[in-house]
C-alpha cells in the first residue's frame, strides 16, 4: 500500500487535506487506497474537460513513449499539430493547485489508453495523442506515464476532494484491420486502405451471403431462410459470417489489440467508411477505425469487464462516453446498468455517466436518456443556444426555446439539470473562436473578453453541470474545430497556434499560460465561489423570467425551496446598456447583487423588479422568500 501524499509536496498535502475536509465525503480513509466516494450532488461539480498531451509536461522521458525511432513511428513532435507535444498526467497531476484555484472540483481527461501511436497515409499521417486510436483497453498510454502515473493523479485528486472522470470508446477501436478489396491486389499500398472504402450497405451486403446479394449462401443449410442481421446463435455455427469486405490484419499488426478477443475480425462489422448517414451511423468504420460489432452478446460482455476493471482498480468517478450515437441502443441498455450497478457495489454510488450525442437537437438528444439508458448526454442544444446568443447576438427567446424542450429528458428538468453544458470543445472548437468569427476579427479587445464572461455567467449559473475547457480560462480562441482547437497550456512550438490573438491578454501559446491573474480565470473562479456559497444557484430549479425575441435582457430565476431562496440571473447581450421590468416571486421584496454588475440592490414591488445593466453584462441577485 502506499501513502495517501506520497507524491505530494508536504505543503500541498496540508492545503489538499484542508480542502478535502471542507468538502462532503472524505477521499480517503486513514491515507489508504480504499476509495470512499465524495458525496457531492453532480449539480455542484465544475468539470475541467482536459487533453493530458497538451496540458503540462511532468516528465520529459516519457514524450517518445517508449518507441524508437522516428516521429512517424513515435509520434512525438511538439511542432506539429497533429502529432505528440509531452504533456502527461504527472504535469495534470502538478497543476491541481491551478485548477482548483479557479473552483474546479471534477477533472475530465481525454481517452488515456494506449493508442496505436501513428497512423494515416504518407503524408497524412498523424499521431493518437488525443487518444481515440486505442489497441489496448487496459493500459495508459506510455506517452501519459502508464497505469502508476493514472493512480497518482486520481489519488491526489481524491485527496483533494477532486472527482476524475474518464472519457470511455466503446464503438472502435484504432484502425488496424483492412480489407482485401481495397487497394491495389489486396496490398496496403497506400498505407491506410480501409479509408478508401465505401460503406455496403446491408441490403446490398446481406450477412446471410458471402459476396453480395447474388453471392454464395454463407452456409448451405441456411440458404432462404437465413436470419437478415446477425445473431448470436449464427456467429456460434458460423466461422466465417460473410461480411461485406473480406477484413484481414498485416502480419506485423496481428495480436497488438488487447484484451485479446478484439484482434478477431469477428467482432467487427466491416462494412467500409461510414458517411454518418442512415444505417452507415451505427455500422460503418469511423474514419477507417475498425467498428465493433456491438450487437454481438460478446462485444457486449468484454467491454463491460474492461471498464468495470477500470473502477475497480482506480476509483474514478464517472465515464464519459465518446461517439455514443454510433453505437446501437440494446449494447447501452445493457452497458450501462451494469456500469453503474458495479461502481455502486464498489463504494461509488452516484457513478456519473453521460454520453457524446453530436446533435444540436433536444429532440433527438433526449432520446438516448429515455431509450438507450443513458443518465445523461452532452448538451449540444445549450451549446447552440449560448453560442447563437452570446456570439452571434440573438435574443434569449433562442435559450428560452431550449429550455422549454427540457421536459422531453427522461425525468423531465431534473434529467436535464444533470445535463454537462459546454461552451466549446475540442471536436468542434473553442467558445474564442465563435466569438472572432461573428466579429469576422473586428470586436475589440474588451468587447471579446465581456462575451467571453458572459458565456461564462450563462455556464455556471443555468441549469445543467458547467464543462469548462482547458484553456478557455486563459483565453485561447484556436483556428478551427479538431487539431486548431488543441493548443498548448504550457509553451507551444506549433506555430499555427503561436499566432492567435487570445482574449483578455497580450501573452501568447508560445509562453506559459497558467496565468491565475488572467481575467477570465478570475471570473471563473468568482463565479465558482458564488456557486459553492448558493448551492441554489446550481441545484435549484430554473424558470426563464424575460426573454425577448432581438438582443438585450434575458433573465431566469434559479429557486432553491430548501432554503427558501431565489435568485435572479439577469445577462445583456446588446452592446448598449438596456433595461427591463422582471417578473419574481412574490413576497420577495429585497434583492442584493451577489456577482456581476448593474445596482447593488433591487427592490420589488408586486412580484417585479426593475433592472438596468451595462451592455454585455450579468448580474445574479439573491432574496429570500416566503415559504411554502
Amino acid at each position: 500500500m502506499r501513502t495517501l501524499l506520497s507524491n505530494i509536496p508536504s505543503r500541498a498535502a496540508l492545503l489538499a487535506l484542508a480542502f478535502a475536509a471542507a468538502l462532503p465525503g472524505a477521499a480517503y480513509a486513514d491515507g489508504a487506497r480504499a476509495y470512499k466516494a465524495i458525496e457531492r450532488p453532480i449539480q455542484d461539480e465544475l468539470i475541467y474537460f482536459v487533453m493530458p498531451d497538451r496540458f503540462a509536461n511532468g516528465d520529459p522521458g516519457n514524450d517518445r513513449g517508449g518507441i524508437a525511432g522516428d516521429a512517424d513511428h513515435h509520434g512525438f513532435d511538439p511542432s506539429h499539430k497533429g502529432f505528440f507535444h509531452g504533456g502527461d498526467l504527472d504535469g495534470l497531476r502538478e497543476r491541481l493547485d491551478y485548477l482548483q484555484g479557479m473552483g474546479i472540483t471534477a477533472i475530465w481527461v481525454t481517452p488515456i489508453f494506449k493508442n496505436k501511436a501513428v497512423q494515416g497515409a504518407p503524408g497524412q499521417r498523424s499521431a493518437g495523442y488525443h487518444g481515440y486510436w486505442i489497441t489496448d483497453f487496459t493500459q495508459v498510454d506510455p506517452h501519459l506515464g502508464g497505469n502508476a502515473a493514472f493512480t497518482r493523479l486520481v489519488d491526489a485528486a481524491h485527496a483533494r476532494g477532486m472527482k476524475v472522470i474518464m472519457d470511455i470508446v466503446t464503438n472502435h477501436s484504432a484502425d488496424v484491420i483492412q480489407y482485401r478489396e481495397c487497394g491495389v491486389s489486396g496490398d496496403l499500398a497506400s498505407g491506410d486502405a480501409s479509408a478508401t472504402c465505401p460503406y455496403r450497405p446491408l441490403a446490398d451486403y446481406p450477412y446471410t451471403t458471402r459476396g453480395g446479394k447474388q453471392g454464395e449462401p454463407i452456409n448451405p443449410g441456411f440458404a432462404g431462410d437465413a436470419p437478415a442481421v446477425q445473431t448470436a446463435e449464427n456467429f456460434a455455427r458460423l466461422r466465417d459470417p460473410g461480411f461485406a469486405y473480406s477484413p484481414f490484419v498485416a502480419p506485423e499488426e496481428a495480436g497488438i489489440k488487447v484484451p485479446a478477443w478484439l484482434n478477431d475480425p469477428i467482432y467487427y462489422h466491416n462494412r467500409g467508411n461510414s458517411t454518418f448517414k442512415g444505417e452507415s451511423s451505427l455500422y460503418g468504420d469511423f474514419a477507417g477505425l475498425d467498428d465493433l460489432f456491438t450487437e454481438h452478446p460478446r462485444v457486449l460482455a468484454g467491454m463491460i469487464d474492461i471498464y468495470k476493471q477500470w473502477i475497480s482498480e482506480f476509483r474514478i468517478d464517472g465515464f464519459r462516453i465518446d461517439t455514443a450515437k454510433h453505437v446501437n441502443d440494446s449494447f447501452w441498455q445493457g452497458f450501462i446498468p451494469a456500469i453503474r450497478a458495479h461502481a455502486k457495489a464498489e463504494g461509488i454510488p452516484d457513478f456519473y455517466v453521460f454520453g457524446e450525442v453530436f446533435d444540436f437537437d433536444p429532440r433527438e438528444l433526449s432520446r438516448f436518456t429515455r431509450e438507450a439508458a443513458f443518465p445523461a448526454v452532452l448538451d449540444f442544444a445549450f451549446q447552440g443556444a449560448l453560442r447563437d446568443v452570446v456570439a452571434d447576438g440573438k435574443g434569449g427567446k433562442r435559450l428560452q426555446t431550449l429550455f422549454k424542450a427540457d421536459a422531453l429528458y427522461a425525468d423531465g428538468a431534473n434529467g436535464a439539470a444533470i445535463l454537462p453544458i459546454f461552451s466549446g470543445n475540442h471536436d468542434m472548437g473553442r467558445i474564442g473562436h465563435f466569438l472572432m468569427e461573428a466579429s469576422a476579427g473586428r470586436a475589440s479587445d474588451d468587447e471579446l473578453l465581456r462575451r467571453a464572461t458572459l458565456a461564462n455567467a450563462l455556464l455556471l449559473f443555468a441549469r445543467g453541470v458547467p464543462v469548462i475547457y482547458y484553456g478557455d480560462e486563459q483565453g485561447f480562441t484556436g483556428d478551427g474545430n479538431d487539431q486548431h482547437a488543441r493548443e498548448d497550456m504550457f509553451p507551444s512550438q506549433v506555430a499555427s497556434y503561436n499566432d492567435n490573438r487570445l482574449i483578455g491578454s497580450k501573452a501568447t501559446t508560445a509562453a506559459d499560460n497558467f496565468d491565475r491573474e488572467h481575467p477570465l480565470y478570475r471570473a471563473i473562479a468568482a463565479m465558482a465561489q458564488v456557486r459553492r456559497d448558493y448551492p441554489g444557484l446550481a441545484r435549484g430549479g430554473q424558470i426563464v423570467r424575460l426573454a425577448g425575441k432581438k438582443a438585450g435582457l434575458f433573465a431566469f430565476s434559479r429557486i432553491d425551496r430548501s432554503r427558501n431562496e431565489e435568485f435572479l440571473v439577469v445577462v445583456n447581450n446588446r452592446t448598449e446598456a438596456d433595461k427591463g421590468t422582471v417578473e419574481v416571486s412574490a413576497g420577495s421584496a429585497i434583492w442584493n447583487r451577489l456577482i456581476g454588475e448593474g445596482d447593488a440592490t433591487l427592490r420589488a414591488h408586486r412580484g417585479r423588479v426593475r433592472v438596468a445593466l451595462p451592455g454585455l453584462s450579468y448580474a445574479v441577485y439573491r432574496a429570500t422568500i416566503p415559504a411554502g
